[in-house]
């Protein structure tokens, strides 16, 4: 099972998640993780509007940022908004098949 993070918000029950659909979106948006780094101030928000992607795509932004702006302990939540991130990223690469290639160069 994939890592959430579940947030109550106003009678409401959101669940953050990562998925290569999701990121793949975020990516598309013009989001590059390298950027967290260089551009926290701009990044991070984006990285956790991101993470309901894959459950609420609909939220409104003012919502999202609402509910960041709120939720206490920020830079544990910006850790663990990370290694979501990472686990589907991971999972691609680390997955295991059988058809075998080479390169001839």
């Amino acid at each position: 099972m994939s890592k959430q993070i579940i947030i109550p918000f106003q009678d409401e029950k959101y669940t953050l998640e990562y998925t290569r659909k999701s990121i793949e979106k975020l990516e598309q948006r013009g989001f590059k993780v390298s950027d967290v780094k260089d551009k926290p101030v701009s990044t991070l928000p984006v990285l956790f509007a991101g993470a309901f992607l894959a459950h609420h795509p609909y939220v409104k932004k003012e919502v999202v940022d609402a509910i960041f702006s709120q939720c206490a302990d920020k830079e544990t939540l910006l850790q663990k908004l990370g290694e979501m991130y990472n686990d589907p990223i991971r999972a691609m690469t680390e997955s295991e098949g059988n058809l075998k290639w080479e390169a001839n160069w």
